[in-house]
């Protein structure tokens, strides 16, 4: 007689099938190919029956030895397990083995066993999320990413991905090959508004995680907010700038000069003359038209994260988003033996979400100190051994890019001659899917901002220190604090 759970929160019968999770049990006893079929809808838990579990998990131990399923392997498989008498003894598997004549249907009814499965999930949810919604002590905002991260999971439990024949594969790659070819060489990415970077890259391609690393001083948020002005200003680009050093006024102000051209220490001071406040009123609107979405919230964990992505994506189309800085995210709810062991996972997790919501997602990322111990031209270019607490960082990344300015350590000429005065090398040190080496850029750290520098626009400052004493003084009106810390407001 087939036995029914109620639920006491709802006083209905928890969805199940018992007779079928013994029909598939039965037919993975008689047909030795049935696992291939059931093994990747199926895991124990997906069993409502407790001792069909443990016989499902025994059915699972001896195919993953490349044993024999049948009735007298599996008797034997419970028995060492310690479950024989807890399922019903050796009478229960021969019971199921008896159930069933053929294993033609196996496929299908595993899928209702699937199906079932999700759906006493998802009374589960909803009974903790109400639990959660009476208890006054509650977080709404905490509850609502919980809730909305829960569901997201779910859904991605029940689209299951299946193996592909190359043929499938292959045309795709070739429908991507003739997508670009028609373009005439154009971008098959987002372009980040830099001509040699965007020729070298072809732009910031779908699904790839990109690292920008650099030194304290360096550059490497001012490369970023250019980047994101370059897009979602230029170009209307929805993206999303999550900041975990800088609040969103402080990431306001630097935009604010860097579209407006006037300097950023006249924007925090208020010093602006009647010129400049024309050139502000001119060029302002055009960032307050622009598809941008800041997060600053501190100590942002990777589940907020995710949440607030996908929600991004989902309302308001964003195509690409920035971490700053990754080290400074933490991985809440598990408990990690070292820090180089938690920032493995973040990084680890950003890649996935790259790939998840197909988009570019572009980490920030501090590197050690190991580069201020070396000495000249070549000691201090930045290398992928020097990115800060964790090796997986470079493993994870499609691309890893340095920012790098050698004028900061009174560096001025480059090893082929060239003056390197208010210049920045950004160094692509690894691309997955091309060539590395490096983009040379103007930086003009009186507005934050890194351009090309064939731009006609540019001046070259007349002091040779100008760029550097101006990026210090920066740093100190942005942060009040020394210059010397450990992190770059940049």
């Amino acid at each position: 007689m087939q036995r029914h759970s109620i639920d006491p929160n709802y006083a209905h019968v928890q969805p199940q099938a018992t007779e079928i999770e013994r029909a598939v049990l039965g037919a993975l006893m008689i047909d030795k190919n049935a696992i291939l079929s059931v093994g990747s809808l199926l895991k124990p838990e997906s069993f409502y029956e407790p001792r069909n579990q443990k016989v499902y998990s025994a059915i699972i131990e001896l195919s993953m030895h490349e044993l024999p399923v049948d009735i007298l392997t599996v008797t034997e498989q419970l028995a060492r397990q310690g479950d024989l008498e807890v399922v019903g003894g050796p009478s229960y598997v021969t019971e199921l083995s008896s159930s069933v004549a053929s294993s033609v249907n196996v496929e299908y009814h595993a899928r209702i066993i699937a199906q079932k499965y999700l759906l006493r999930e998802v009374i589960s949810l909803s009974s903790n999320v109400q639990t959660q919604a009476f208890d006054e002590t509650t977080d709404v905002d905490d509850m609502m990413q919980y809730l909305e991260a829960s569901v997201f999971d779910l859904a991605k439990r029940d689209i299951k991905q299946d193996y592909v024949g190359v043929i499938v594969a292959v045309k795709e790659a070739d429908a991507k090959m003739m997508q670009a070819y028609s373009n005439k060489g154009e971008l098959t990415g987002i372009p980040t508004g830099y001509l040699q970077l965007d020729e070298t890259t072809r732009g910031w391609q779908n699904s790839d995680f990109i690292i920008i690393a650099g030194r304290p001083s360096m550059g490497k948020t001012a490369f970023a907010l250019s980047m994101l002005k370059n897009m979602a200003v230029d170009r209307k680009i929805p993206s999303a700038f999550f900041s975990l050093e800088m609040s969103r006024v402080q990431l306001a102000q630097r935009l604010m000069s860097n579209v407006t051209d006037i300097k950023l220490s006249q924007i925090i001071g208020g010093q602006l003359s009647p010129s400049d406040l024309e050139q502000y009123d001119k060029h302002l609107p055009s960032l307050l038209d622009a598809p941008i979405y800041i997060d600053d919230t501190p100590g942002l964990s990777l589940m907020e994260l995710r949440t607030k992505a996908r929600r991004l994506v989902r309302e308001h189309g964003v195509k690409i988003i920035f971490v700053d800085y990754l080290q400074l995210m933490n991985a809440n709810g598990t408990r990690f033996f070292s820090r180089q062991e938690e920032v493995s996972i973040i990084s680890r997790s950003l890649k996935g979400l790259a790939k998840e919501l197909n988009l570019p997602v572009i980490a920030l990322s501090q590197l050690n100190r190991g580069v201020e111990n070396r000495e000249g031209l070549e000691g201090k270019r930045p290398q992928l051994s020097d990115l800060r607490e964790s090796g997986s960082i470079e493993q994870d990344a499609d691309m890893v890019l340095f920012v790098h300015r050698p004028e900061y350590y009174r560096i001025y000429n480059d090893d082929n001659g060239r003056d390197m005065h208010g210049m920045a090398q950004i160094i692509i040190a690894k691309q997955r899917q091309g060539a590395t080496g490096d983009v040379l850029l103007t930086f003009r750290g009186e507005f934050t901002r890194f351009e090309n520098p064939e731009d006609k626009r540019l001046k070259k400052p007349n002091n040779s220190n100008s760029s550097e004493i101006t990026d210090e003084k920066i740093s100190e009106d942005m942060l009040g604090e020394s210059s010397q810390r450990d992190f770059s407001p940049f």
